[in-house]
């Protein structure tokens, strides 16, 4: 049983004696088989399924550890911007350390599921007539002033738990994958994982580095285009982003490994969003299934034959898939066909279904 992120990587993270644990016992996701995903692109993929942390996403893994180390430096409460994950795992959090939360979200631009856990943990949430760039700067702005602490990514322990996925992937595999591919919204997650593959390999957990693999939403692609975007719009409101706070932290990533951030557009996301769940069986929200849809447009282009890593056998590929689908129902009920109702009796729902009498 996990004991969270903190316990476990504790010798990887800034952590004391001092310092109080707040955890919800995240950490320790699946490292799911994709085998349909796998043929079709000719290697072997796997999924972390990062939707089964306790509030539904990865952000748990770095939240975790920010509001723990808030808490040791006196905080009574803590504030962020966030379009839904951030806002939900900061108040389940500041629950479990008994001090105040407080968001602020784009009004309009934050799926019900998210807000709708925010809210039951009490958070005090405050939405804005603006983006997601404008919350933030609204927030970092307070964070100056007044004495609430900031846990968005800007919160560099954020970016230290959230590397504890890319050890918790090693320690699956006994290696580093050959690539990862990730979605790439507000940019601290693919930030987070290089950290922790280039910590991993200089304690000599690994020998190999991954390729890493960004795909932003096309609506909301700053970094693919090289400048913010004002007013980004993509379905996946998740990596709704114009301009990312860890903008320089991925193209790092994709520099040092020698990978690449790419966008991949709402059809796309939408198209590997029904494919995980009808071909892999793994329920996401939109913007999780924008690594999947990255990975299938490299696949027709022969990316993944032109560039397999030599120093590897055997290349593997790991698709960070962020958060559960019931982050974003709205989303699943539009992408699918109602029920059909039918009268109350055998041989209505037998004629629906089709099924052959026996004998």
């Amino acid at each position: 049983m996990s004991s969270g992120v903190i316990n476990r990587y504790k010798d990887f993270l800034p952590v004391s004696e001092k310092t109080p644990i707040i955890t919800l016992n995240e950490g320790d996701t699946p490292l799911i088989p994709a085998p349909y995903l796998s043929r079709f692109i000719g290697i072997d993929v796997f999924l972390k399924y990062e939707g089964l942390n306790p509030t539904g996403s990865f952000k748990d893994r770095g939240m975790t550890l920010a509001v723990s180390k808030a808490v040791e430096d006196g905080y009574k409460a803590v504030i962020c911007a966030s379009t839904g994950n951030t806002s939900a795992s900061a108040a389940a959090y500041a629950v479990r350390a008994k001090i105040k939360s407080v968001v602020v979200i784009p009004e309009g631009a934050i799926a019900l599921g998210k807000l709708a856990q925010a809210l039951i943990h009490n958070a005090q949430v405050i939405a804005i007539k603006g983006n997601f760039d404008a919350a933030l700067n609204i927030v970092k702005e307070i964070t100056k002033k007044y004495p609430l602490a900031l846990v968005n990514s800007l919160n560099p322990y954020r970016i230290e738990g959230q590397k504890t996925a890319a050890f918790e992937i090693c320690d699956a595999l006994g290696r580093a994958p050959t690539y990862q591919a990730i979605p790439v919204g507000n940019a601290g997650n693919i930030t987070a994982y290089w950290k922790g593959y280039k910590e991993y390999k200089a304690k000599g957990r690994i020998k190999d580095l991954p390729r890493m693999l960004g795909f932003q939403a096309e609506g909301a692609a700053p970094i693919v285009k090289g400048y913010p975007i004002k007013g980004p719009e993509t379905i996946a409101t998740a990596i709704r982003i114009g301009n990312p706070a860890s903008w320089k932290g991925a193209e790092q990533a994709r520099d040092e490994s020698g990978g690449l951030i790419e966008s991949v557009s709402d059809e796309q996301i939408l198209a590997a969003y029904k494919l995980l769940a009808e071909k892999e069986g793994v329920f996401v929200e939109p913007a999780s299934a924008a690594s999947v849809a990255g990975v299938i447009k490299l696949s027709k282009r022969g990316y993944f034959t032109r560039n397999p890593q030599p120093a590897t056998r055997n290349p593997q590929l790991v698709c960070i898939l962020t958060g559960h689908g019931l982050k974003d129902p709205d989303r699943a009920i539009q992408s699918i066909e109602k029920p059909k109702v039918v009268k109350a009796n055998v041989e209505a729902v037998i004629r629906e279904i089709k099924v052959a009498r026996s004998g």
